[in-house]
């Protein structure tokens, strides 16, 4: 146990201070505009299209879930891969949700209801942010300071399941989370597949310019 704890605290004590700030720009920018995808409901990542689908059947707040579900997995993390563990981590756990749910609430009050119903502005505005989420998400996960526990049991498996290529793992795996919110009243969307088909390509890019910022930093607990 002490040498996974150890491991832990050496992935968080890795991180810079320009990583840090940068992810958590990414992290802010991911809740903030993963609120206007819930309230269009085009379709989001798979992990929140399912926490968004369990915590409307179950009544709860879709922060209060995503925290449940995140610190559940991240102790099996802490258990099994611990040098995943970073301050990405813990502001992905805890503050997207929480950011979703306060900007649903302020776009409720403030913004005319028919742009999240009604032609063409909805599907402006669905293209806008789910472009700027897509981004914001690239920009958390070059930051290389930690994995989301979604994220980090994809990779935990994959690990295991060495003969598989990731890529198939990660689809199965998010498969597996869409198939879930569907089957407690989820209705996937078109973003479902943009966001599997611009994801990958554009934490590419992102990470290309980002490698120049970081070029100074110890290497991401992540890689």
């Amino acid at each position: 146990m002490k040498k996974r704890l150890g491991e832990m605290v050496k992935g968080i004590k890795g991180a810079t201070k320009q990583q840090i700030i940068v992810c958590f720009i990414g992290v802010f920018g991911m809740g903030f505009f993963l609120s206007f995808l819930l309230m269009l409901t085009l379709g989001t990542d798979p992990c929140s299209f399912m926490n968004d689908a369990i915590s409307r059947r179950i009544g709860w707040s879709f922060g209060n879930w995503q925290l449940l579900l995140n610190t559940t997995l991240l102790i099996l993390v802490i258990a099994f891969r611990p040098g995943l563990i970073g301050f990405g981590t813990f502001f992905n756990m805890v503050l997207i949700g929480y950011y979703a749910d306060f900007f649903c609430w302020v776009w409720g009050n403030v913004l005319p209801t028919q742009w999240f119903t009604e032609a063409p502005a909805r599907y402006i505005l669905f293209a806008v942010t789910l472009a700027c989420f897509i981004v914001s998400a690239a920009v958390y996960m070059n930051c290389g300071i930690g994995l989301s526990p979604y994220d980090a049991i994809a990779k935990m498996l994959s690990e295991k399941l060495k003969m598989i290529p990731f890529f198939i793992v990660r689809i199965a795996y998010d498969g597996a989370a869409v198939l879930i919110g569907m089957a407690v009243g989820g209705k996937p969307g078109i973003g479902h597949v943009l966001m599997a088909l611009l994801l990958g390509p554009v934490i590419t890019i992102v990470g290309k310019k980002m490698s120049r910022l970081f070029s100074g930093g110890k290497k991401p607990v992540s890689a």
